[in-house]
């Protein structure tokens, strides 16, 4: 009996593995995420008394070996809803995933021969299925140090790259709003000059590194890197060796918060941006900014961006349906219609000019220029309804002008909302995205709230709103509900998308 459930512990392993290596993979390999992740979906309603029932059997093992196939077969099943390959987030072999995959696999091993001596291989069966996202967190601790070392070596090219190309470098970060800067000052910047830009988010130092040694070639004139950072001391290091010109802090706000612990924190680690560079870049319109641009007024040349003053250095202000774009307190263009975020554009035109690209440049390539995908873009269904995709937005500030923009458009009956919530907003994230669905009841018609991660607090939200109210399991869900219920004139609003290890 003993070995048949050895044996039934280690098959329940492989799918357990598979779910929550996924996770690893997809939250960086950061040491802790994978536990956390599997607190945050064995406590949701659908899984919380199959986990109790786990934890249980578990306790009685030691006594009566039979019940291990109670906990055995927990972990075989569930979570429920978290799959073993995923959708929106499918699981990838890299060679990083196995080096990890071979140090869980030798810790579950180690396990195995412990209790052979201990006499507790039934116990052994269920730590290794059950506790599988502890066995990978451990794993993530031990293969670091070999991480790191693999990671020199990577970095230690790009450096050589860069030396050999020596391209200007322009690094943006900031809480929100990197990615779109970044689409925008390399649409600028390309009118003049042979840019290479960091591709989707790869904006740590792996990615990083990778965006230089596949994409830099000789001839490129300007590099612009995304910087990434979860704590202070990280974009130090990335500047070490990808030292910027100029730098862009697009804003800073409780995206991430739950790494960093606070605002402060937060500010202290984007600014580290600035320190090696000649231009800062900086959005004034945000407080924390202000106090940044001031500080380091006489370090370097510092160029104050805004979307609500024209007597900043740059300003791109919303205005009677277009936007109007002022330099240097003189109007340089009039956009109709409007591009996106009007701080994002008005950091990267800064940047622009800081590149010294001619400002007739900077108008024309404006002219043809469209949101970047997923930001509030704006298509039309074949059932005659209007999309606003906002997925790619996860921050508080970005939600509002979401809604606002689901207020100004469509002519029918029907204003949807489409939200999973906000994440990785720490102590705020209850209260922040409670605000965004008291704010939607104001605007919506109805409110489809994905996923179980921010349900409570959304529901809690609407709570005295005239919008109706519905929850499903997925987005597919919420996507066939809109079909099935929207047509000519409405409008629809997708406002962030969790990949699918969210609960």
């Amino acid at each position: 009996m003993t070995w048949v459930v050895l044996a039934l512990g280690v098959a329940a392993a492989a799918p357990a593995a598979l779910r929550f290596l996924r996770v690893a993979q997809r939250e960086h390999y950061l040491g802790g995420s994978t536990m956390r992740f599997a607190l945050r979906w064995w406590t949701g309603s659908r899984n919380v008394w199959l986990f109790v029932a786990g934890i249980v059997g578990l306790a009685a093992t030691p006594w009566w070996r039979w019940t291990a196939l109670v906990p055995i077969g927990v972990a075989a099943l569930g979570p429920l809803g978290l799959g073993v390959r995923g959708v929106s987030s499918p699981l990838s072999w890299t060679n990083r995933l196995r080096r990890l995959a071979a140090f869980v696999s030798g810790l579950a091993a180690l396990v195995i021969a412990a209790s052979v001596l201990l006499d507790s291989v039934a116990v052994a069966a269920v730590v290794i299925a059950l506790g599988m996202p502890l066995l990978i967190d451990l794993g993530l601790v031990l293969a670091a140090p070999l991480e790191a070392r693999i990671g020199r070596g990577w970095i230690d090219r790009a450096r050589d790259k860069l030396n050999a190309v020596e391209p200007r470098i322009l690094a943006i970060t900031g809480s929100y709003g990197k990615t779109t800067t970044k689409e925008y000052a390399r649409l600028l910047l390309a009118a003049e000059m042979q840019v290479v830009a960091s591709p989707a988010s790869f904006n740590n130092a792996m990615g990083l590194a990778r965006a230089i040694n596949e994409h830099l070639t000789p001839g490129s004139e300007v590099f612009i890197a995304e910087m990434g950072a979860y704590g202070p001391g990280e974009i130090a290091a990335l500047c070490s060796w990808i030292p910027p010109e100029v730098a862009i802090i697009t804003a800073i706000g409780p995206v991430h918060l739950e790494r960093f612990g606070s605002l402060e924190r937060t500010l202290q680690a984007k600014s580290e941006i600035l320190e090696g560079a000649s231009v800062a870049v900086l959005n004034v319109d945000d407080q924390r900014l202000v106090g940044l641009a001031d500080s380091h007024a006489g370090l370097h040349r510092v160029i104050r961006c805004s979307a609500i003053n024209t007597s900043a250095d740059v300003c791109v202000l919303d205005h009677d349906g277009i936007q109007e774009v002022w330099a240097g307190g003189a109007l340089l263009a009039r956009l109709d219609p409007p591009v996106a975020f009007a701080t994002n554009v008005a950091c990267a035109i800064g940047a622009a000019l800081a590149f010294g690209v001619d400002p007739g440049s900077i108008r024309s390539a404006l002219a043809g220029a469209d949101r970047p995908a997923h930001r509030q873009t704006l298509t039309q269904s074949d059932l005659g309804f209007t999309i606003i995709d906002d997925t790619y937005n996860s921050n508080p500030a970005g939600a509002a002008a979401g809604l606002q923009m689901l207020g100004e458009v469509g002519s029918g009956a029907r204003r949807v909302l489409v939200t999973p919530g906000m994440v990785e907003l720490g102590a705020d994230q209850a209260a922040e995205n409670a605000r965004l669905a008291a704010q939607a009841v104001e605007v919506a018609t109805d409110i489809l709230i994905v996923g179980l991660t921010n349900r409570r607090a959304l529901l809690k939200g609407t709570e005295g709103g005239g919008a109706s109210v519905m929850v499903v399991d997925s987005r597919p869900e919420a996507v066939e509900w809109v079909r099935a219920n929207l047509g000519r004139g409405d409008v629809v609003l997708y406002e962030n998308d969790l990949p699918d290890h969210y609960p």
